[in-house]
């Protein structure tokens, strides 16, 4: 999945969301999943994967994170409870083979 895309994440009691950005998802939530770094989504341990989004360019990509990181909690929650309503992990049962 080398495509440019925003994504959301969540812990596993869904308390916290965390917005990214990345141009190449299916390696980017591996290293959220085995903490490759130590930062937010390590520290809060988001590793669910509950919404993303596709686009044809990097920076199309950024102006929707921007975007998803103005607006508050409530409309974030609601994209994520119309897209996928039981906060699944969209992840779930992928191949994290990405050499």
């Amino acid at each position: 999945m080398k495509k440019n895309c925003v994504y959301l994440l969540t812990n596993k009691n869904n308390t916290v969301i965390y917005i990214g950005v990345t141009s190449n998802l299916i390696k980017r939530i591996y290293q959220h999943k085995s903490k490759t770094f130590k930062g937010f989504t390590a520290k809060y341990n988001c590793d669910k994967l509950i919404y993303f989004e596709e686009f044809d360019s990097i920076d199309e990509a950024i102006i929707r994170e921007k975007q998803l990181k103005s607006g508050n909690k409530q409309r974030k929650e609601d994209l994520i409870n119309i897209e996928n309503p039981l906060w699944k992990d969209l992840s779930e049962g992928w191949l994290f083979d990405f050499m």
